[in-house]
């Protein structure tokens, strides 16, 4: 290896979004507590829970059902008053098959199934199931969903 090539390799191991083993480690537990943090408090807050779970920042965008929901954070956080309005209780559980993949030290994709139950202001109750995936991204000293998606499981339609 020539001159150049030991002076690249020597910064690989500082290089920032370098993940070593340890780190993997780490995030894998981290992101599995955020999970169930954010179950917990979704079931304890309802929908202004979200508010500390979701990012802020323009890069956010949460997709629901093939369809953008949210196009950034600020337009999420703005739609919790109404959810909140909407949804009097909300029981929400992240599968145990969840997964988790880190990226780099600060960034993670999760996935997972999930089982909700949100009691609407009028008492009508909606069952839901489905699946569930984000990047999580660890920033100003917490983990946060950087982006979201929900599918829901929907019974097959009957075609003729």
């Amino acid at each position: 290896m020539g001159s150049i090539g030991a002076i690249l390799c020597a910064g690989c191991s500082s290089d920032p979004r370098h993940l070593t083993s340890t780190r993997t480690a780490e995030v894998d537990k981290e992101v599995r507590a955020f999970a169930q943090d954010v179950a917990r408090g979704v079931t304890l807050e309802g929908p202004t829970a979200w508010r500390r779970y979701f990012s802020e920042s323009p890069e956010f965008f949460m997709a629901a059902e093939g369809r953008l929901a949210f196009p950034n954070g600020a337009s999420a956080i703005a739609a919790i008053p109404d959810l909140a309005r909407a949804i009097k209780a909300n029981r929400s559980a992240m599968g145990q098959e969840l997964r988790v993949d880190p990226l780099t030290p600060d960034l993670a994709v999760m996935a997972t199934p999930y089982h909700e139950i949100r009691t609407k202001r009028g008492g009508d109750r909606v069952n839901e199931a489905g699946y569930f995936t984000a990047t999580t991204e660890y920033k100003g000293g917490r983990w946060q969903f950087r982006n979201a998606h929900w599918s829901v499981v929907v019974p097959p339609v009957a075609v003729r």
